[in-house]
């Protein structure tokens, strides 16, 4: 199967699988289940899921990108240890922990989850965009030098370019595991799929549990496809 096959077929399949998780947990619910699982709380639940993904993985690329391309410039190279040091710090801390300094400040609700997140999502993004950066071929950097191109020029025209596998691979790699990470945010009153799966837990519903617990790997798997996809067309060669 061809590549640009696998990309098509890859999000019917997901959408399919999404479709039956919902048709299975209204198939045979009982009236205490069936406030949770109805259409349209489940459609606010995804979609309180993906905003918190979204918001808190952009704030960790508008964050870790820049800073991964100042460490790697001449002269500023010393500081890519402390921030590697800080983004481990920020992914080692157990996130619950992260949410509950973060509420003691901020108080409950989206932005206290929101800054949980972010935390959790740096390190991938900052180690990818250092790495990337430096593995770009030196003579290509001079080579673009000796065209008469300014360091802006020769970081966007060239090394940006040749990095951006790399950079997208730890985008995608923070965005799968903040699809994962944000159940958490049911515990700082933030919504999200974890609603359904601490509500299946609390009240022993395993019907509620597992459609929770099934569409948010299924929207893990959406965010993988939907940045590899990025990354197979920025890969594309043009005509």
């Amino acid at each position: 199967m061809s590549p640009a096959l696998r990309r098509v077929i890859t999000p019917v399949l997901l959408l399919t699988a999404g479709a039956l998780v919902v048709a299975w947990a209204h198939g045979s619910a009982d009236p205490a289940e069936r406030g949770a699982l109805a259409i349209g709380e489940l459609a606010q639940r995804i979609r309180e899921h993906i905003q918190l993904c979204a918001v808190s993985t952009a704030l960790a690329v508008a964050a870790a990108v820049p800073a991964g391309i100042t460490a790697t410039r001449p002269g500023l190279r010393a500081l890519a240890s402390p921030l590697l040091f800080l983004g481990n710090v920020g992914q080692s801390v157990p996130t619950i922990a992260v949410l509950a300094l973060a509420f003691s400040v901020t108080g409950i609700g989206f932005r206290t989850a929101v800054i949980g997140l972010w935390a959790y999502s740096l390190l991938p993004v900052l180690r990818n965009t250092v790495a990337g950066l430096a593995g770009v071929d030196p003579d290509a950097v001079e080579a673009a030098r000796g065209m008469g191109m300014s360091p802006a020029q020769v970081l966007v025209r060239v090394e940006l370019p040749l990095a951006r596998p790399v950079i997208l691979a730890g985008i995608r790699t923070a965005a799968v595991v903040n699809v994962g990470t944000a159940a958490l945010a049911t515990f700082v009153g933030a919504g999200g799929l974890g609603d359904l799966i601490t509500t299946g837990l609390d009240n022993q519903r395993d019907r509620i549990l597992y459609t929770g617990a099934a569409l948010t790997a299924l929207l893990a798997l959406t965010a993988d496809w939907a940045i590899g996809s990025l990354a197979w067309f920025g890969r594309r060669p043009r005509r």
